[in-house]
């Protein structure tokens, strides 16, 4: 029996205002609220409320049998939150089924994992909190943002406690070997890599609706027999997309919520396919070898690499920028003011400089889309705009910060204070001075 592994990943960016020179230190907002709540709310009426609607219908035609799973980052959790709590109450149901997994990943969408191993972990494990708080369970399974995987970024999701990993079954990665089958990362001792079948994938993704693509129009029938068909060892296929490809990329007239429906029964008729979710085929299935994995390798454009977010100076210039200033966004943190850590955060989304980039070409076409700039150039204005004023507002803290006297420390029970002025040369007891750790 081969399974079929469904991933769907959520994410909704903090889209930043056309923030310009003149916009530094006047205290506009940096984050369009208005547009955020728009495409919020369009996304889900169009994608989240009726797709889930439609695996829940799904998995109980089928009894179970048709699982799939979840990545929502913490960015689309917090829209979610604020305008449209509905699509929260219709995962929350799919969770009920305990036929859908959800995944962990960064809480912010971020990059963290290139820049600063420390930010990641605190990421993750604050999403994982969160997924465990809001569908009843700690994930077990970790995609990083952009499926962005290397040995060490794989050995660092196993140090964190997880038992599977998701990746991109590229051909840089792989060479002769198959996709559809579970391996190891270099360097780890415990956690499996499922990679995602790009071909398949991208039937559904991309070409669903090319009408110049020689399958067109594909129906659910041909699709369940391609999978069944391939060979006795390929165990798994990882139909890993955008679960904003339903609805929104590609529109409900395309056909795309029809192929969805008729799928499960298709797939289930040939006797040959179930569905399972990530971690299932984790723990049915043993590596079958140690896959290498030096450079990252990421699900984005032609290249499968980080080019599509540093690939150009503007976008690493972007990047190194903010990365070099959280060591003072968490001192202010630790000190008890969280504003500008969160804000930091926000930032450190991918989408921010994914908006830069400057390929050209059917990659090009697919990065325009996305953006919300008319240019790459003017996506770094508003961001390094944008960054100046949050360095601005960290210099101002950590100068009000050090304008402030230590507190003292607080006495003995039973004992009088005595006060800094009255001679006493002996130091405060270092667990009165340390602030709280931000989590």
């Amino acid at each position: 029996m081969r399974s079929i592994v469904f991933y769907f990943q959520v994410h909704q960016p903090w889209r930043l205002r056309h923030y310009t020179f003149f916009d530094i230190a006047s205290g506009k907002e940096w984050f369009d609220d208005a547009e955020n709540a728009r495409i919020v709310r369009r996304v889900a009426q169009k994608c989240y409320l009726p797709m889930n609607a439609q695996m829940l219908e799904q998995i109980e035609r089928h009894e179970g049998r048709f699982r799939v799973s979840y990545s929502i980052s913490g960015a689309a959790l917090d829209q979610f939150e604020r305008w449209v709590p509905e699509a929260i109450e219709s995962f929350q149901k799919l969770a009920a089924t305990g036929c859908v997994e959800f995944l962990g990943e960064t809480s912010h969408h971020s990059l963290a994992a290139l820049a600063c191993p420390e930010e990641f972990d605190a990421q993750v494990l604050d999403q994982a909190a969160r997924i465990e708080q809001l569908f009843g369970r700690r994930p077990t399974t970790f995609r990083n943002t952009e499926l962005v995987i290397t040995n060490e970024i794989a050995r660092r999701a196993e140090g964190l406690g997880f038992r599977a990993i998701l990746g991109e079954g590229a051909d840089q990665l792989l060479g002769w070997r198959s996709p559809h089958r579970v391996y190891r990362p270099e360097g780890c001792e415990r956690i499996k890599l499922l990679l995602r079948s790009y071909r398949y994938s991208d039937d559904i993704a991309f070409r669903f609706s090319n009408k110049s693509w020689p399958e067109y129009p594909l129906p659910a029938e041909r699709f369940a027999r391609w999978l069944a068909g391939l060979g006795e060892k390929e165990r798994f296929v990882g139909l890993f997309m955008d679960y904003e490809t339903f609805g929104e990329h590609q529109w409900e007239e395309t056909g795309i919520f029809r192929f969805m429906r008729e799928l499960p029964a298709a797939c289930l008729s040939t006797g040959a396919l179930d569905f399972r979710t990530p971690s299932e085929v984790a723990e049915a299935l043993d590596p079958v070898a140690r896959l290498d994995i030096p450079r990252p390798i990421s699900w984005a454009d032609a290249e499968r690499d980080l080019t599509a977010w540093l690939g150009n100076p503007m976008q690493k210039a972007a990047h190194e920028a903010l990365y070099g200033l959280l060591g003072e966004v968490q001192k202010l943190a630790e000190r008890g003011v969280e504003g500008p850590y969160q804000k930091w955060r926000r930032l450190s989304t991918s989408d921010h400089v994914y908006y830069m980039c400057t390929k050209w070409f059917s990659d090009g076409d697919v990065h325009k889309y996305f953006s919300p700039y008319a240019t790459p150039h003017d996506a770094f204005i508003s961001f390094m705009n944008v960054f100046d004023d949050l360095s601005r507002e960290v210099r101002n803290g950590l100068e009000a910060l050090a304008a402030t006297p230590s507190p003292l420390p607080l006495a003995p029970p039973n004992e009088p204070r005595t006060p800094a002025s009255a001679g006493s040369s002996a130091p405060a007891p270092a667990s009165n001075l340390a602030p709280n750790k931000h989590p």
